[in-house]
């Protein structure tokens, strides 16, 4: 009997009320699901828990030794086995108890005894440890349900197929007020039709929500203690507090204390968003003698911002942070050469090796650009030629080779930026200029716009793009300068020197600045190449750096003009490779791989290939642009003979004329979609000019301008001129001008469009149909010319002496002129007629 009562105490289990034996807070860390891919976090906790017991000096740090000392010794009670609950902060403890002392008693003297004597975790030490019994039947779960001070108190059957009873308020509170203070108890809403039924207890303390859902959960409730007939069963489960609109139902409520903070912050987001770079004024408050005094302190955030960006500026030119300039880097690309080359941290070989070709050839340009970069003129240096002519590596790879402090900028994403944040931001790129507030201008001039509306001035938050473009520019020029005399030394034999007169005696010492792709789509707008152009001409006026402008646009005199009137600018053309110097060029691309990794000669390629023979026709056709050429040795490389290249070339170039300058095109008047906005060219003037280069090198610039397909145009609103220059940026011709800048002739914009507008002009069918196009707009120009000599004749028939004539003395000559045009006019429509006949013959036979 003593072992029986003894097995059934033994089933009864202690959990500590005040959870103060495992700190709450690791319920956070243990409901951490990421950790969960890779391991149990209350697993790990455990298992240091273990370390904790098991160490004799680490024994008075074990929460788990608290349930020992939380037992007093006059009730013989013995622990058997403790359950952490490190979620909820606490334990269950299973005991061993003499069988004679009922489990209300010992519950009674272990509450008194903690309350005088509390063992007390060294986490918290101004709480003890408080434990009540177990009435229910806990559920030892690992879901992811944390605890709460709001607990659902759900009433079910004690076996299914019986009605559990409601239980009422002063039920409740007789069953939970043991174990904690209660907030309130809320019963189920009278109309709801939830099942099961419940009610919702609301703890002050979270402590004791949890200490009443662990002791309580799966209790039943039996008849006498108003559970009803069958008995209810608890089912405890906690509830999470909603706090869904608490801030803005706050913010509502207090509208007088809302608006004031909401207006101080705006005025500061104002200060700080909209005008960055001025000057803001602190209010500082002095107490002399009992007397209030205030002060203003200006503090000048303009040159604190000025010089952070210019020592980004300095660091992007310098290449400070760039991984490439790094002496680690440099040192392990030195000894792993092979990796460099798989890994690509330079160019391939094959490229090197035929660019060689091209640098021999054109040595006297590199060697005149460094010369010029050593002497003391105040102008720009100009290397001008069409796109693929090696304008940039000529000069970035091989006349600036070595050379410290160069500065590139791009002007094409620059002008290609859509909107005026866009521009900005893009040029700040360039240059490495930072923080920069692009967005603050499209923001700042939306608040004018609004301001303006509404009180009708603007507020002056916005700046203009020339504004903004020209603080990047001038910060850009602080901190070149800054890296010109950054050697400068006080012992130097100059030192007496100014800056602006050091400078000016030692050339060497100023940084390069290289403005590529300038005047690219300068037809759609010219500010950012005017502020650039100005922006340079006042650098190179004060002798703060040298400037290279790469360029592929003819005219560009005309914008360089403006910023410097006084000067004439040194220019280098390059232009397409000679014969000679192709064939190396290729060559020697195709040759470059014949060393092996160790250095073991191989035989040359080229001596095995006996296609080579045609090499000489293929680079005649193709002529001499290295992007063609390095296209033609790839293509060789890879078992293709050049013959075939070049056709296959030509082909592919065909087909890009005919879709981009041609079939692509749709001019009609009632096409809302017109293309004119992208191109400001009708297929007739392309037509014209293809049809014309395919059987002569080159064309009269002003001859073309005064053709009818040109003169008279009015499908687009764009003049010849701007026409022209609208091809040639679109790369279908190039415009050949003298040294004054007079554009004289025009010719194919790659050496290898002049075969492709052959093969074109070639298909009987597709020359008819666009011949006949250029032939109705010519039609139709003359027929308006006869048209308005016939008007003026009737005009002048009513002078003419005879009937209905008022004596037309004076007007002979006159007429007779006018008979005469309108005879030519005549014979001009008959035989653009029978031209046009023909055509149609033509088309209506072909395929």
């Amino acid at each position: 009997m003593l072992r029986t009562l003894a097995a059934r105490a033994a089933n009864r289990t202690l959990l500590p009320r005040r959870l103060d034996i495992f700190p709450l807070r690791l319920s956070t860390l243990v409901g951490v699901t990421s950790l969960s891919f890779f391991a149990d976090p209350e697993k790990i906790l455990l298992k240091l828990l273990n370390q904790l017991h098991d160490d004799p000096r680490l024994t008075a740090a074990d929460p788990l030794n608290l349930a020992q000392k939380a037992l007093p010794d006059h009730l013989a009670l013995q622990i058997k086995r403790v359950i952490p609950r490190l979620k909820e902060g606490g334990a269950y403890a299973k005991f061993t108890h003499d069988p004679k002392i009922p489990p209300s008693d010992i519950e009674a003297a272990l509450q008194e005894y903690l309350e005088k004597k509390s063992p007390r975790p060294w986490f918290n030490p101004f709480r003890g440890v408080s434990s009540h019994l177990v009435r229910g039947r806990p559920w030892l779960e690992d879901l992811q349900r944390f605890p709460s001070r709001k607990l659902k108190v759900e009433f079910l059957p004690p076996t299914p197929g019986v009605e559990a009873a409601e239980l009422t308020e002063e039920t409740l509170y007789t069953l939970f007020r043991t174990y904690g203070k209660l907030g309130d108890i809320t019963p189920q809403p009278t109309g709801s039709k939830d099942l099961p039924k419940y009610a919702t207890l609301n703890y002050g303390n979270i402590r004791d929500a949890i200490m009443a859902k662990n002791c309580m959960h799966g209790f039943t409730l039996p008849e006498s203690g108003g559970g009803g007939k069958n008995g209810t069963m608890l089912k405890m489960v906690y509830e999470q507090r909603a706090k869904a609109h608490i801030w803005r139902d706050w913010i509502f409520s207090h509208p007088r204390i809302v608006i004031p903070i909401l207006g101080a912050l705006l005025a500061s987001l104002a200060v700080a968003v909209f005008d960055p770079l001025g000057v803001i004024r602190l209010p500082f408050c002095f107490h002399q003698l009992g007397t209030e005094k205030f002060c203003f302190r200006e503090v000048d955030t303009d040159e604190q911002l000025a010089s952070v960006r210019t020592f980004f500026i300095k660091s992007h030119v310098t290449h400070a942070f760039h991984l490439t300039e790094n002496v680690v880097y440099k040192w392990f690309r030195s000894q792993v050469t092979h990796a460099n080359e798989i890994l690509s941290f330079k160019r391939h070989k094959s490229e090197d090796a035929g660019l060689s070709a091209v640098w021999d050839d054109r040595r006297d340009a590199i060697e005149q650009i460094q010369t010029w970069l050593m002497e003391t003129a105040e102008t720009f240096i100009v290397v001008q030629g069409p796109r693929g002519s090696g304008k940039r590596e000529l000069v970035l790879e091989e006349a600036l080779k070595g050379r410290r402090n160069t500065l590139l900028i791009d002007c094409k994403p620059i002008q290609e930026a859509r909107g005026d944040s866009s521009t900005i931001f893009a040029a700040a790129r360039e240059v490495g200029y930072r923080p920069v507030f692009s967005w603050m201008n499209t923001f700042s001039s939306l608040i004018d716009l609004a301001a303006q509306g509404t009180i009708g001035t603007k507020t002056g938050f916005s700046e203009t793009l020339d504004t903004q473009l020209a603080k990047i520019w001038q910060n850009t020029s602080n901190a070149l300068k800054e890296l010109a005399l950054e050697n400068r030394k006080k012992g130097d034999k100059d030192s007496e020197l100014g800056d602006d007169e050091y400078l000016e005696a030692h050339p060497e010492k100023r940084p390069v600045v290289v403005i590529d792709n300038f005047l690219h789509k300068s037809q759609e707008s010219s500010i950012v190449y005017d502020k650039i152009s100005e922006w340079a001409a006042s650098m190179t006026a004060a002798n703060i750096a040298h400037v290279i402008f790469l360029t592929n646009d003819v005219s560009f005199s005309k914008s360089l003009s403006k910023a410097l009137p006084d000067r004439v600018s040194r220019q280098i053309s390059l232009g397409d490779c000679s014969p000679e110097v192709a064939k190396r060029f290729v060559i020697n691309h195709l040759n470059a791989d014949s060393d092996d990794t160790t250095g073991e000669k191989k035989t040359l390629p080229t001596r095995d290939r006996k296609d080579l023979d045609e090499l000489d026709g293929s680079i005649d056709i193709l002529g001499g642009r290295l992007t063609d050429l390095e296209f033609l040795a790839r293509r060789i490389k890879t078992g293709e003979t050049p013959n075939k290249a070049v056709h296959e070339i030509i082909d592919q170039s065909a087909s890009e004329i005919l879709k981009m300058y041609i079939l692509d095109l749709d001019h009609s008047p009632s096409s809302p979609t017109s293309s004119t906005a992208r191109h400001p060219w009708t297929p007739e003037q392309a037509w014209l000019l293809i049809r014309s280069l395919a059987t002569n090198r080159s064309l009269r610039y002003n001859e073309l301008l005064l053709s009818d397909t040109f003169k008279t145009d009015t499908t687009t609103n764009a003049n010849a001129e701007s026409t022209l220059r609208a091809l040639e940026q679109a790369e279908l011709i190039s415009i050949l001008a003298h040294n004054n800048g007079r554009p004289h002739s025009i010719i194919a914009g790659k050496p290898v469009f002049r075969a492709a507008f052959r093969q074109l002009c070639d298909d009987k069918v597709l020359k008819a149909r666009l011949d006949l196009m250029v032939l109705d707009q010519l039609l139709s120009v003359e027929n308006r010319r006869i048209e308005k000599v016939e008007g003026e004749l009737v005009l002048l028939g009513g002078l003419l002496p005879g009937e209905g004539g008022a004596g037309g003395r004076g007007v002979g000559g006159r007429v007779r002129w006018l008979l005469g045009r309108l005879e030519r006019g005549q014979g001009i429509v008959e035989g653009f007629e029978g031209e046009i006949k023909g055509l149609k013959e033509v088309l209506r036979r072909e395929f």
